[in-house]
């Protein structure tokens, strides 16, 4: 999705719908320094009814039932809604919304805080905000997550980079950096939001690290031109870089910033 353009991509509802099972297995969670800052610094506690906006497979919706909340899942992308369903059946408090960030469906005011996890760059933000609004509560709290993958700060990562570049079908169209802090202030704006970062990491054997690649929307799926030399030079990189773990097995590391913005949009 172009920075500038508040529009996004056109297939975003159903991009991920062949890559649900690595998205399960291999995308990271969030770290418990999340729901730290928020229970301090923006007063979260378990009564809080939440609709995470988004929500996929429910890698975020999951952190929050377990902090005893309400959760409304709202995930357009059948299959990824489908696997939520599956994965979140044991929490009596969650319920799943068939509906997109632009139309949820959801009640008048109903919502204490909103959630959006590695999502927010597929919303139409010129309809999505005025339907946050409709559904918060007075003074109702929105929060933005991402787990920013560190590209320049080890010989791996810069690697990955480059390939992602290299083979990805639409990566720096579509990568959520490209919706930068700005963009994400003027969107809270009149009310100011918070920033807070604390790292995150995940560490990968080769199955793992093809995983992760394969879960990404821009990678080159089983059947285009591009994708077995893309997984050629994904075994290279790992091969060149990989380091035995306590077990002995041999595993690499990506490492994270998880960003939290938390505001009104009142």
């Amino acid at each position: 999705m172009p920075t500038e353009s508040n529009q996004p991509a056109t297939d975003s509802k159903a991009r991920f719908s062949n890559r649900v099972d690595d998205y399960i297995r291999y995308r990271p969670g969030y770290p418990p320094e999340v729901l730290e800052i928020l229970r301090r610094e923006a007063g979260l506690t378990s009564d809080f009814t939440i609709a995470d906006i988004g929500s996929g497979t429910g890698i975020s919706t999951e952190m929050f039932l377990r902090n005893g909340n309400t959760v409304f899942g709202v995930e357009p992308n059948e299959a990824m809604r489908s696997a939520a369903e599956r994965l979140l059946s044991g929490y009596p408090k969650f319920r799943s919304v068939a509906a997109p960030a632009e139309a949820t469906t959801l009640a008048d005011g109903s919502i204490d805080m909103l959630t959006a996890a590695q999502a927010f760059h597929w919303f139409d933000r010129a309809r999505t905000r005025p339907e946050f609004v409709r559904i918060l509560r007075p003074r109702g709290l929105l929060v933005i997550l991402w787990n920013t993958r560190l590209v320049d700060t080890t010989p791996l990562l810069r690697g990955y980079e480059a390939l992602s570049i290299e083979f990805a079908t639409d990566y720096q169209t579509i990568d959520h950096r490209n919706v930068d802090d700005k963009i994400i202030a003027a969107f809270y704006a009149p009310s100011r939001c918070e920033k807070r970062t604390v790292p995150n990491h995940q560490v990968f054997d080769y199955a793992g690290l093809q995983g992760r690649l394969l879960s990404s929307s821009y990678a080159p799926p089983l059947g285009h031109p591009r994708h077995e030399p893309m997984l050629a030079a994904l075994r290279n990189l790992f091969e060149e870089h990989a380091v035995p773990d306590a077990a002995g097995r041999r595993t690499v590391r990506f490492d994270y910033d998880t960003e939290i913005f938390f505001g009104p949009l009142a």
